[in-house]
């Protein structure tokens, strides 16, 4: 992935934030990921962060990129937020206690939808789309395929606009904690 100016100024503003926040929680950042994993292991409680999820997606200006903050417990990402600056839209979810897109000054709730028995909704991403991902798009007649970035597939499948996201190359931590706890908190699943 590239690096941006925009990577770095995100990153320096939202673990100062979160420092200021909730002092004594450590902050793991995409941009701070060369902390030493015998030291992360040591958490029992951190924040994680994506300071700009989709890095492809702003450099095409496309507003399809995000900001992605999760905090997480004993290995397990318990409160998610999801932001894409472009469109001022917001996702969140708690473990136990929901999901919610926000509104403006309102979080409306949001649950996952059972999926359709066809055609499914299926979100694939737009700069990372592999062999068996196309392989499995082929093989669901009728599909509805929606191209999308960054982490947004999350917050449309915690909404209940899609059914699925399949992804099965390798993602990073920051990628997907934020998305898996909004996921969860909406009753979704992620595997």
């Amino acid at each position: 992935t590239r690096l941006t100016a925009a990577d770095l100024a995100a990153h320096r503003c939202i673990t100062a934030g979160l420092a200021a926040l909730t002092p004594g929680v450590p902050v793991l950042s995409e941009e701070s990921s060369d902390v030493d994993i015998a030291l992360r292991r040591q958490w029992r409680r951190f924040w994680l962060v994506d300071p700009l999820d989709g890095t492809r997606e702003f450099i095409k200006r496309n507003g399809e990129f995000t900001v992605n903050i999760a905090l997480v417990e004993d290995g397990v990402a318990v409160f998610g937020v999801i932001q894409q600056p472009v469109t001022d839209g917001l996702w969140h979810g708690t473990l136990g206690q929901g999901a919610y897109r926000r509104e403006g000054d309102h979080d409306i709730a949001i649950r996952t939808r059972m999926p359709a028995t066809a055609p499914l909704t299926v979100a694939a991403s737009r700069s990372h789309r592999d062999g068996r991902t196309q392989a499995l798009l082929d093989a669901l007649p009728g599909a509805d395929v929606i191209g999308c970035g960054s982490a947004l597939k999350f917050c449309k499948l915690a909404e209940g606009t899609i059914d699925l996201y399949p992804r099965f190359h390798p993602t990073s931590e920051w990628d997907t904690a934020a998305g898996q706890a909004i996921v969860e908190a909406a009753g979704g699943v992620v595997q």
